[in-house]
């Protein structure tokens, strides 16, 4: 175990970002009826600083809930709707040239994009060319845009969700997987339960309007994102983590036959750096000051779904990711 300790004040934060997300997951249960999972997950992966790809068909409220949550916290949002005629520049932001009035000199003026927000919604992002996608990504890797030889940062928190829409494939842009390893989750929506869609039902269609209240802003999500670099870990949870990692990677790497044959690509390092600070954030909004096994498992599907690419073999014999790290999780 790691001689690190968290500070009397920082258990005192723990305390309160516990009590923020009971607060915050009620307030968002006023607009989104279910999606617990869901929701719970959009949390670790804020406070965690990472990205996360939302995998869903149309109809599943993805907007709303993203919309939900930044009123909730209280930050800026935007949406981009990804199309094939998007070019970088409408994501970042443009140069024009201004005009003095009074001394008639031309300069030329940043006008900053729709990716100057705090959280951002980039809708079916695989439905707009490369060079567009990496102008986003780029940003999520930096927290900055360069525009004309400039830099300009980015506010924080910058948290970016990106949808795409798993049933219509004709005319997109799939992620190279390179891209894909920079957003930290991968979540799947799935259709509501029975008497979730009658809720739902009931709820869109009378003339009922939430009322929400912020719980917490900016700077409080800051405070929280720096937390979890503070908390301890243990070694033997560490090794367990770059333990499952390193076994999702064939060909001799792995101990498992079943990756061997299974598997053409494996998850990288990042892979492992997000697993810990997921599992950080995990422990401590349950009000936990260390987080254990149990911590990591349950955000290893989100993680490495998006970064094992199975093989002929395996999509043969309708094998998934999602099988072969539960296959890895038995082990």
């Amino acid at each position: 175990m790691s001689a690190e300790k968290l500070q009397a004040t920082d258990t005192e934060l723990v305390e309160k970002l516990s009590s923020s997300v009971k607060n915050i997951k009620t307030e968002i249960a006023k607009v989104i009826i279910g999606q617990d999972d869901v929701i719970d997950k959009l949390l670790v992966c804020l406070f965690a600083q990472g990205h996360c790809l939302l995998v869903g068909v149309p109809g599943l409220a993805k907007t709303l809930l993203i919309k939900t949550l930044s009123e909730v916290l209280d930050l800026n949002f935007n949406r981009i709707q990804f199309t094939p005629d998007l070019m970088p520049g409408d994501i970042t932001g443009t140069e024009i040239i201004d005009e003095d009035q009074i001394t008639k000199q031309r300069k030329f003026r940043f006008i900053q994009g729709p990716i100057f927000a705090n959280i951002i919604l980039a809708d079916e992002i695989n439905r707009t060319p490369p060079k567009t996608q990496a102008a986003l990504l780029e940003a999520m890797q930096e927290h900055r845009v360069t525009a004309a030889g400039t830099t300009h940062i980015l506010e924080e928190p910058f948290f970016v969700l990106a949808t795409q829409n798993p049933i219509e494939q004709e005319g997109t842009y799939p992620l190279p997987e390179a891209q894909l390893d920079r957003f930290m989750f991968n979540l799947w929506l799935d259709y509501p339960s029975y008497q979730e869609e009658v809720d739902i039902i009931k709820s869109t269609t009378s003339a009922y309007q939430a009322e929400l209240s912020k719980i917490i802003n900016a700077g409080e999500i800051a405070e929280f994102q720096k937390l979890v670099r503070r908390v301890p870990i243990a070694d033997n949870v560490v090794e367990y983590a770059v333990k499952i990692v390193g076994s999702t990677r064939p060909n001799g790497t792995s101990q498992n036959d079943f990756v061997n044959d299974w598997v053409n690509w494996g998850a990288g390092p990042r892979a492992s750096q997000f697993l810990i600070l997921a599992a950080k954030t995990k422990c401590i909004m349950d009000g936990r000051f260390t987080p254990n096994i149990d911590d990591v498992k349950s955000v290893m599907v989100p993680v490495l779904r998006h970064r094992i690419i199975p093989s002929f073999s395996a999509e043969a014999e309708g094998v998934t990711s999602i099988d072969i790290i539960n296959k890895l999780m038995e082990g």
